[in-house]
């Protein structure tokens, strides 16, 4: 009987001329690429992990940074609402001032075109 390459006179045994060094070669050549790709996935693995430490110190210093706005922002409104409780002709000169000021300026930039 002839199976995966063994001859009938042959000697038992002799996985040479059977194949078997040749699946053993195609597996360590499987593994290789097996591994060289695990380690292909685990730098990828690692350097996501790195992207996301960073990304977590920005978010926390935006947090920070849109705390301090968000503070600045209530005592500018709080100055605001004080302005408005105040007389209303001071409010009016207040609004007056600043539409003169934008007309100055689109004025001055609409001539240095």
């Amino acid at each position: 009987m002839r199976r995966a390459g063994l001859g009938e006179g042959g000697p038992p045994g002799n996985y040479v001329a059977s194949g078997h060094s040749l699946y053993e070669e195609e597996n360590e050549h499987l593994q290789e690429g097996l591994r060289a790709k695990v380690n292909a996935l685990k730098h990828i693995s690692v350097d996501i992990g790195n992207e996301i430490k960073y990304q977590n110190k920005m978010l926390g210093e935006m947090d920070s940074d849109f705390d301090s706005t968000g503070g600045l922002l209530g005592a500018t409104i709080g100055r605001l609402k004080l302005i408005s409780r105040g007389s209303q002709t001071k409010v009016y000169c207040y609004m007056l001032l600043f539409a003169l000021f934008v007309f100055i300026v689109l004025y001055w930039v609409i001539k240095l075109r």
